[in-house]
């Protein structure tokens, strides 16, 4: 068995929680979609292609880092140019995404490791990952994002 399955059929008999909480979380029905639109955000950024990024953000969708929380149009002005220089120059490797839906909204989260050089300065950091997820007629959109992040351990 999986540790991940464990997991979710032990957490709620260590929390003591009643017999109806205590099953394992369904995946989301499409689940191959979202990951695949977390893929293709991130992968826009390290190939520096804007466009795809910007396509993937809803209008209202808000990004959330360092304490500080900006607009789509804030955060294409004054973030995401730097967000494409670190992509391209730092490898970053993301695993533990989870998918999680109810109806036409999803949440996916995901740990990383990022190591490389940006701007002079050698990077070693890990971070972790929240995207909220609308689905629409163009296909599952980012309504939220919110990164953080320290130093590797």
């Amino acid at each position: 068995m999986k540790r991940s399955t464990l997991l979710a059929i032990a957490w709620p008999l260590l929390l003591g929680l009643p017999a109806s909480c205590r099953r394992p979380i369904p995946t989301a029905p499409d689940r191959e979609a979202i990951a695949a639109a977390v893929d293709a955000f991130h992968r826009a950024l390290a190939k520096g292609n804007a466009n795809a990024a910007t396509e993937l953000l809803a209008p209202d969708a808000q990004v959330l880092e360092n304490g500080d929380r900006q607009t789509r149009e804030e955060y294409l002005a004054q973030h995401l140019p730097a967000d494409i220089e670190f992509a391209r120059g730092v490898q970053s490797t993301r695993t533990g995404l989870v998918v999680r839906q109810k109806n036409d909204v999803a949440w996916t989260t995901s740990i990383n490791r990022s190591r490389g050089t940006f701007r002079g300065r050698e990077t070693d950091s890990d971070g972790a990952e929240i995207m909220v997820w609308s689905k629409t007629p163009n296909g599952w959109r980012i309504r939220a994002i919110h990164w953080s992040g320290h130093p590797h351990r």
